[in-house]
């Protein structure tokens, strides 16, 4: 028997001298010890494939934040951009911001807890798209308002312009319509060719 497929149990006799002794395993524990060497190796490997893609994949959710939410705030120097798109030479106001965004997210703050942070210290104007809660809701509602209402308006004006009455011409003069109006036309163009 070797030492895999044998269980080795300590003994204690009645004098209290210890002693080792080497039983059979039962049959159940040597399909089992069968079955872990052969995937031993199997199971390393996806162990080491596992802690690989922990250890690469790591930072990465951090990355993802900083730029969703570098790209939901912006600049405060005045330059009208987002936070990471900032483009002035020295702009002491993106590094700074995005140097606390970098510190906020080293702490572990939630995304709301940091754009709170943000406003606080800001003001209003760093959040690049006001929030979906309470007042700011108009802000996402008046664009699709104003241009359904702006389609209604043009309806309204050119239905209006097509169903006003012609105009009376000066001396009684009725405008021509259908067969006598083209009756002229081919005259004129009769009178026109060379």
């Amino acid at each position: 028997m070797n030492e895999f497929t044998s269980l080795r149990v300590t003994v204690e006799d009645e004098a209290g001298e210890r002693g080792v002794a080497r039983l059979p395993p039962p049959k159940d524990f040597q399909f089992i010890v069968k079955n872990l060497n052969c995937g031993n190796y199997k199971r390393a490997v996806q162990i080491a494939a596992l802690s690989i893609a922990i250890l690469l994949l790591m930072g990465a959710g951090d990355e993802a934040r900083f730029n969703d939410l570098g790209h939901r705030m912006m600049c405060v120097c005045g330059c009208s951009q987002i936070l990471l798109e900032c483009n002035h030479v020295g702009c002491s106001y993106s590094d700074r911001m995005r140097g606390e965004l970098m510190a906020a997210l080293d702490r572990g703050d939630n995304d709301d807890l940091l754009l709170q942070g943000f406003v606080q210290k800001y003001g209003t104007t760093v959040i690049a798209a006001p929030t979906t809660k309470g007042f700011n809701r108009i802000a996402w509602i008046m664009p699709f308002l104003a241009l359904a209402l702006g389609l209604v308006t043009v309806v309204f004006v050119v239905r209006a312009w097509k169903n006003r009455p012609t105009p009376a011409l000066a001396d009684g003069i009725q405008p021509l319509r259908g067969p006598e109006l083209e009756q002229f036309r081919e005259r004129a163009q009769k009178e026109t060719e060379l």
